[in-house]
């Protein structure tokens, strides 16, 4: 038997349904951190149990979130923490090590070990792509990574070349900030506020990523 465990990372407050269903059919969830809101983690553990590390995004709720996590599973040793820099440089009990923080996958095999970034599967940062991974781990304790992108309809990024923007591009914004705060999905606060998906989506992030910014600051990270 092949047990499955799902590995994510830097959520930033976004629960994309195409990870959600990947999510289903594991056994496990680790989660690398950057979570940035308690209704992840409760959603997540209605799929499977979980495991998480607090990320530098990760304030005053998730306080009681531990930095590292040392686990085993069906025989694999797993060591977590949120960045990469900050691994102890004496670790040398763990199969597989789990980071995140960079929103960039990486999978290296280093003297028996596996280092693993999956990436980050919440608001898309720029043109990077949204990434997830699941391990599977064989009954004789062997591990191989399983890599999973999801799609993204505009490959040039959410600000296009040319994308022409709302004359109350600032009110919209602080609308969609609003929605934010409500729990909406992306594609309802763009349709709500009538917007292209991948403007909605590059607010979000910003917002998201950036804890106590405002309209004006997300403008000025926009270039506008």
């Amino acid at each position: 038997m092949t047990h499955r465990i799902g590995v994510i990372s830097d959520t930033h407050g976004l629960l994309r349904p195409e990870i959600v269903e990947i999510l289903k059919n594991c056994e496990l969830i680790l989660h690398g951190g950057d979570i940035n809101r308690q209704k992840i983690l409760d959603k997540l553990e209605k799929i499977a149990p979980i495991h998480a590390v607090r990320g530098n995004n990760d304030k005053e709720w998730a306080e009681n979130l531990p930095e590292t996590l040392l686990l085993n599973f069906y025989g694999v040793s797993v060591f977590m923490i949120h960045n990469k820099k900050q691994i102890p440089k004496d670790m040398d009990q763990a199969d597989v090590v789990i980071y995140g923080h960079s929103h960039k996958y990486e999978e290296k095999y280093e003297e028996g070990r596996i280092w693993l970034n999956p990436g980050s599967c919440g608001p898309r940062r720029f043109t990077q792509p949204i990434t997830m991974a699941v391990l599977e781990i064989g009954e004789d304790g062997s591990v191989r990574v399983e890599r999973h992108e999801i799609p993204h309809k505009n490959q040039e990024g959410p600000k296009a070349a040319g994308e022409e923007l709302p004359a109350d591009i600032k009110q919209r914004i602080e609308s969609v900030i609003k929605d934010i705060e409500r729990g909406r999905p992306v594609k309802e606060i763009a349709k709500k506020n009538g917007i292209r998906e991948t403007l909605a989506e590059q607010i979000c992030r910003l917002y998201l990523t950036h804890p106590g910014v405002d309209a004006d600051g997300i403008m000025t990270k926009m270039g506008l």
